[in-house]
Parts: structure tokens; C-alpha cells; sequence
């Protein structure tokens, strides 16, 4: 049976994609920090699919939970086919007020250990002549945002940094692919305490949807994967509006935000 590794597991995106790898006929390798709720997943996909489903608790911005993982993805003798870098939060509030620490506890996971664990993935990978790489990104990859810039550049980051990855595997037999969604309905925005009220009903994706669509763009070897034909358009628009446009469009919204009544 092929193996996949996915991390941020526990929860919403993570969930789905080891829900359907399981399905898949994929054994798992499921990483987070809770291992309570890495316990009930892993016994929930054994349950109904019966294959292998290992847990590995980890907390991937401490060097030590970081160390942990990229050993297991490097091992050659339970190889991992597929990788899925799922993991990643966001910071509440502000930059300017939110403590550095978060901040830098953002970028050790949406940045660092996204990198690690490609660098320690892709060699054993590229000897096999086999293999591939799921990157999570977001559309708020090609935005610039007030609220949370570090957010938003980490998620260039790995658009960026995928895209580089896809030229230089060419021609191994190894893929990775970046998956670029909008709104989606999991735990994220809640544990940020963000509000989301404004944002209308239609802009909502649904996580099954958002990780099906993702699978289907990596087996066809896309390197590139937006869900939903809307945020296709909006990433379109996106790519031909120039960045001064964008953050002047931003400047003009916070300030009819702090207008006084």
C-alpha cells in the first residue's frame, strides 16, 4: 500500500485528506499536537477502511516535534509516497499588536518546517524515481492584508516555493502541487477569534470539496490547485491587477472601517 504523511491532521483540512487517502487505499502517517484527537481519527479511518493508520504527535514549531517528523518522512524503511503539508495557523489581531512571538511561532510552522520537511522528503523520493508533495497554501497568498501580513506572506512563500520545486523535479518521476483556497469552513478562523460575519455565504468553501479538488489537480500533475471555479476568477483578476492598486483599494477600506459614526 502507497504511504502518506499528513500533518495538522487532527482538524479540518488535515482531517479530509487523511479521510480521503484512507479511502484511497493510502496507509497514514497522522501529525499534530493533540494526540488524543490523532488517537480517535486514527481508530475512526482503521475502523472503516482498515489500513494502516499511525500517529505521530508533534508540535512542528519546536525544534525537537520538527526533528521528530522530518526523521520519519526521511526513513527509507517505511518509505512516504505522498507528503501533505497541511499544518499552518494564523496570528490574532493586528501585527503591530500581536506578540513577536506568535508571530515568528507562525512563520516556524508555515515557512520552516513546510521547507524541512520537503528537503527531508524529496531526496528518498527523487532515488525511488517516485513520489509527490501537497503544499497548503491560500488565495491569501496573492493579497496583501492589514489585519495579518505574516499570514498572508508565509502563504506567498510556499506558493512560491512550490512553484520553484515543480522546475527543479522535472523529469525525476517526483510531483508537488500547491493548493490555494479561499474561505473554508474548519476550526481556522475560530481559533484566531476572527470574525467572519462579513464574509457572505457564497464565499464559503466546503473542506471535502476543497481537498477532492486538490487530489484530482495532484494525480492529473498539476502543480497548481485552486478550488471552486470563483476563486479561480478572483486568483485570475488578482494576477493582471497591479499590487499598488491592491493596497491602495485596502488603504480606502480601513479607513471607512475607523470612520467615526
Amino acid at each position: 500500500m502507497p504511504r502518506a504523511l499528513v500533518t495538522g491532521a487532527s482538524a479540518g483540512l488535515g482531517a479530509q485528506y487523511a479521510e480521503q487517502l484512507a479511502r484511497s487505499g493510502y496507509d497514514l502517517i497522522l501529525v499534530a499536537r493533540g494526540e488524543d484527537r490523532l488517537q480517535a481519527l486514527a481508530g475512526t479511518l482503521t475502523g472503516r477502511f482498515g489500513g494502516r493508520c499511525d500517529v505521530l504527535p508533534a508540535d512542528l514549531s519546536t525544534p525537537e516535534g520538527l526533528a521528530l517528523v522530518e526523521g520519519r518522512v526521511a526513513s527509507d524503511d517505511e518509505p512516504v509516497d505522498l507528503l501533505v503539508n497541511n499544518a499552518g495557523f494564523g496570528t490574532k489581531g493586528e501585527f503591530l499588536a500581536s506578540p513577536v512571538e506568535s508571530e515568528q511561532q507562525m512563520l516556524d510552522v508555515n515557512v520552516t518546517a513546510l521547507m524541512r520537511l520537503c528537503h527531508a522528503a524529496l531526496p528518498g523520493m527523487v532515488r525511488r524515481g517516485t513520489g509527490g508533495v501537497i503544499n497548503v497554501a491560500s488565495v491569501a497568498a496573492f493579497l496583501p492584508s492589514d489585519t495579518g501580513p505574516g499570514y498572508a506572506a508565509s502563504k506567498a512563500y510556499v506558493v512560491a516555493f512550490t512553484d520553484s520545486l515543480a522546475v527543479t523535479l522535472q523529469g525525476t518521476g517526483v510531483h508537488v502541487s500547491v493548493v490555494c483556497p479561499g474561505f473554508v469552513r474548519t476550526e481556522f478562523h475560530e481559533r484566531i477569534e476572527q470574525d467572519v460575519s462579513w464574509i457572505p455565504r457564497w464565499a464559503w468553501l466546503k473542506a471535502p470539496e476543497v481537498v477532492a479538488t486538490s487530489l484530482r489537480d495532484h494525480r492529473a500533475g498539476r502543480h497548481r490547485s485552486v478550488p471552486s471555479v470563483k476563486y479561480k476568477s478572483v486568483v485570475q483578476v488578482l494576477r493582471v491587477v497591479p499590487r499598488a492598486a491592491l493596497r491602495r483599494v485596502l488603504v480606502k477600506s480601513r479607513a471607512l472601517q475607523h470612520r467615526p459614526d
